[in-house]
């Protein structure tokens, strides 16, 4: 570890142990990074400022320099009147607009700890993660501030945003002029981000500044491989990993702009992409098939890199897609541990069916429970290692997630002979009924072939006889009939007998966390799922 430029060591100190860390691999040229290195600063500071970089669906466009300038003043704002010194975590609350990237910038570049939340996130919630992190200052969007206040977090001082009263922070007396960016060290904790996990006490992510850059420099350079021109835009929050890295770091990286959209459904997106010229989409799989059905009334030909994480894409969503729009989409899987994507592929080396091959920069490898590899084309656990870790905050379940070195995803995998990732499922959506493993991502991607399947999820349920039964939890199209046996004759004429699942219960919507992830426990339990 390097000198920490952090007054307050409070993240430092609750690292895990360094016997807990991953090994770490910095086998690219780029990302042998600098000892001093400030993440915001690097972004930021060499970009040409009279480039766009964020556009929204109604203000005007900022350039860079705009950016830039008003990034300065929040951190004077920061570390003047607000008192925030290098190291203190800072909570960020809003809809995703440029005013957040920017205060997520400010902090940064101020020397804090960026702790980057949901705007759908309630007061308990809210309460939790200011405990587990120590939060003492929040900068919050006006509109969104009152959930936050109800929290009633003990010391936490809230300064919100956007609103037009003197002690707002866009209009809090500043100097003029740059802000120098603090000295921070390559291995500084620069951000903590929460999982979005189904079940449990949340898990705190800390990343460094190093670690920002790295996505860039792996995932972002070799795989999406953006140019100035590109506009990105995509559904994920800035709360979320898979939208900070697509909406903010990748385009700043690459210097690119961004358009920021505060409502960023499906049927949102594709006017978007059609007004603002979108040329790199990052969105999950169920998005790529809703927007399929309004494809015709927009021209998104300005589209060249579709990029979906998230959850597994089904094969059926990939080629329908790629027949309509002759874009091959670009599937990865991330994790909040590990900031990004880590396995992924573009281009010629797409194959449909297959996550792909490991990121430049990253190795990958499957294993078996004591974490001894597995021989091709048999499944077992996914392991990963490259320039970033898990690092969780205070939390015992690091030993878990790391293992001799690598980290240990949670997801099971096959790898082909040919070096290729294939997935199976999450390691505990293997359904094993009357001595026969189901896989439920593989029943539900025949389910989705079908054409009036709009989503689908498939669980165990414990069964007295078997052990468990399969269940398919089930969206339909408008107007379509609730019948199971169709579905049934359907799906048997897909897959061998026994995967099918013995139940179909119909659903309006899966139920789903802020971040848009199935959450398959609700369906296990066998309660009420809406």
């Amino acid at each position: 570890m390097h000198r920490s430029a952090h007054v307050d060591t409070f993240a430092r100190d609750h690292l895990p142990p360094p016997h807990e860390w991953p090994e770490l691999r910095f086998d690219l040229p780029e990302l042998r990074y600098p000892d001093r290195l400030n993440c915001a600063a690097e972004l930021l500071d060499h970009a040409d400022p009279a480039r766009p970089v964020f556009h929204t669906p109604d203000g005007p466009t900022w350039t860079y320099g705009e950016l830039r300038a008003r990034v300065d003043r929040i951190a004077h704002v920061l570390t003047g009147t607000l008192g925030v010194v290098p190291g203190n975590r800072v909570l960020l609350r809003g809809p995703t607009t440029p005013w957040l990237a920017a205060c997520w910038l400010a902090v940064l570049k101020a020397g804090g700890v960026a702790v980057t939340v949901l705007a759908q996130q309630r007061p308990y919630e809210l309460a939790t993660l200011c405990d587990i992190a120590r939060v003492g200052h929040a900068l919050c969007d006006i509109r969104v501030v009152d959930d936050l206040a109800k929290a009633a977090i003990p010391g936490l001082r809230i300064t919100t945003y956007g609103g037009d009263t003197p002690d707002d922070l866009l209009r809090r007396p500043a100097p003029d002029g740059p802000y120098r960016a603090v000295d921070t060290a390559s291995d500084d904790v620069a951000l903590i981000a929460f999982t979005s996990g189904t079940t449990g006490r949340p898990k705190g992510c800390m990343h460094f500044h190093r670690d920002v850059l790295a996505i860039a420099d792996t995932f972002s350079r070799h795989v999406v491989r953006p140019h100035g021109d590109d506009v990105f835009t995509g559904s994920p929050p800035l709360g979320f990993t898979f939208g900070l890295g697509g909406l903010v770091v990748f385009p700043l990286r690459a210097g690119a702009s961004a358009l920021l959209l505060e409502q960023a459904g499906p049927r949102q997106l594709l006017p978007a992409i059609a007004e603002h010229r979108v040329s790199v989409l990052f969105t999950a799989p169920t998005a790529y098939r809703t927007m399929l059905d309004e494809l015709d009334r927009y021209d998104v030909s300005s589209l060249r890199r579709c990029v979906s994480a998230g959850e597994n894409l089904p094969t059926a969503t990939w080629r329908a897609w790629h027949e309509r729009t002759g874009l091959r989409v670009i599937n990865g899987i991330g994790a909040t541990e590990l900031l990004h994507i880590f396995v992924s592929a573009a281009d010629e080396l797409i194959r449909p069916g297959t996550t792909g091959l490991p990121v430049p920069g990253w190795q990958a490898r499957v294993q078996d429970a004591d974490g001894r590899p597995v021989p091709d084309g048999e499944p077992g656990l996914l392991a990963v290692r490259g320039p970033v870790g898990c690092r969780y905050l205070a939390d015992p379940r690091q030993r878990d997630y790391v293992r001799d070195g690598w980290n240990v995803t949670g997801d099971t995998y096959v790898r082909e002979g040919d070096g290729y990732f294939r997935y199976v499922s999450r390691a505990d959506d293997m359904i094993i009924s009357a001595g026969y493993n189901i896989a439920g991502p593989e029943v539900e991607e025949a389910l989705l072939r079908h054409p009036d399947v709009t989503e689908t999820a498939v669980v165990g349920r414990p069964d007295e006889a078997r052990g468990q039964v399969a269940i398919a939890y089930t969206v339909l199209r408008a107007g379509a009939p609730r019948d199971p046996a169709a579905l049934r004759a359907f799906l048997t004429s897909e897959l061998a007998p026994y995967k099918c699942p013995r139940e179909f219960v119909f659903l309006d919507a899966l139920p789903r966390t802020a971040t848009g992830k199935l959450q398959r426990f609700r369906l296990r339990t066998g309660g009420d799922p809406q």
